[in-house]
């Protein structure tokens, strides 16, 4: 699969957060065995009074929050819940459709693409885009035969970013890439290693906002190695993710992407048509919590997880409380 689509980015975040992470790497069919296992910390609990449902998701930080949001509250709602955290979309995709899996939490362009690909062909034409609404439209289209729908996406989004010294950012007045662009002066760029053959990287970055990279540094994308040589100035500029919980505290901050070169990856309920049609209550749950959900508030919970050290269902929880949908 080419990184040089939402999928690929997507695939490459994942490899990134492992990094920091590591996780046991599950094969297709060790991934549907767990989708037949209790997940331990959250298992089924909860009332009865909304029937069962399993919620899955990616086993990373990022995934692991918001698997426990969704499955707070719906167990809030009444129902006896099963999470079940996996370690790809190709394990818990496929069990949507079956209807093993109930809800899970995405993204917008990467599980666009997804679909695109599986029914389409691996060479298909991208159709995700970085409009919202747009993006939203064509989800719907290649889910709605799969037996699954998409709900309301949030705010809060993880997607390609490049980031500056706040220092640099200070200094020059930058606050977007096309100030970057404007100063008129060669940029060596740390980033993943297809960089240079990604229209979201290298490609776009020169033709979409004219910046002259003479150098890309192939440190990989968010990785430790591409931040702190970006927070030392042996690079200028730095590919992260725009939920990073770690560049305040490194001295990082990101430019916008006012051309919007980057696709959006808003988070994004799925479930089952057919579990939905028979709970349309899901609904209304899952899309109050994605009205309020920023991309900050993630960061936020990501850092509480990754750099405290606190359990991701204790911090979805307590997020939940504070935004009194609790």
């Amino acid at each position: 699969m080419s990184m040089n689509t939402p999928v690929g980015r997507r695939l490459g975040r994942l490899a990134a957060v492992m990094a920091i992470a590591p996780l046991a790497l599950l094969g297709a069919c060790a991934g549907e065995d767990a989708l037949n296992a209790d997940s331990g910390s959250s298992g089924s609990s909860g009332g009865s009074g909304g029937g069962e449902v399993v919620v899955a998701g990616q086993n990373f930080s990022e995934m692991q929050i918001m698997t426990e949001m969704y499955a707070a509250l719906l167990r809030d709602a009444g129902y006896d819940v099963t999470v079940k955290l996996v370690e790809s979309r190709d394990v818990y995709a496929p069990q949507m459709e079956k209807g093993a899996v109930d809800v899970s939490a995405d993204y917008l362009s990467s599980m666009t693409e997804y679909l695109n690909k599986q029914e389409n062909g691996p060479d298909a034409p991208v159709v995700a885009s970085p409009d919202t609404d747009a993006t939203l439209a064509k989800l719907k289209e290649l889910a709605a035969p799969r037996g699954i729908e998409p709900l309301q996406p949030a705010e809060a989004e993880d997607a390609n970013a490049f980031a500056v010294t706040k220092e640099f950012a200070e200094k020059n007045d930058l606050k977007t890439l096309s100030d970057l662009a404007a100063l008129n002066q060669p940029v060596t760029l740390a980033a993943a290693e297809d960089c240079s053959q990604r229209t979201d990287c290298e490609i776009g970055l020169e033709k979409t906002y004219g910046l002259d990279i003479t150098k890309v540094v192939p440190l990989g994308f968010g990785t430790t190695g591409t931040k702190d040589a970006l927070a030392k100035g042996e690079v200028d500029l730095g590919q992260v993710g725009t939920s990073d919980a770690t560049l305040d505290q490194l001295g990082l901050v990101i430019l916008e992407d006012d051309q919007n070169l980057q696709n959006a990856e808003n988070l994004v309920p799925m479930v089952n048509s057919d579990f939905l049609k028979a709970h349309p209550d899901v609904a209304d749950v899952l899309n109050e919590m994605s009205s309020q959900l920023t991309t900050e508030d993630l960061a936020t919970m990501i850092g509480k997880v990754d750099l405290e050290r606190q359990l991701p269902e204790d911090v979805a929880t307590s997020y939940l409380q504070d935004q009194g949908l609790l």
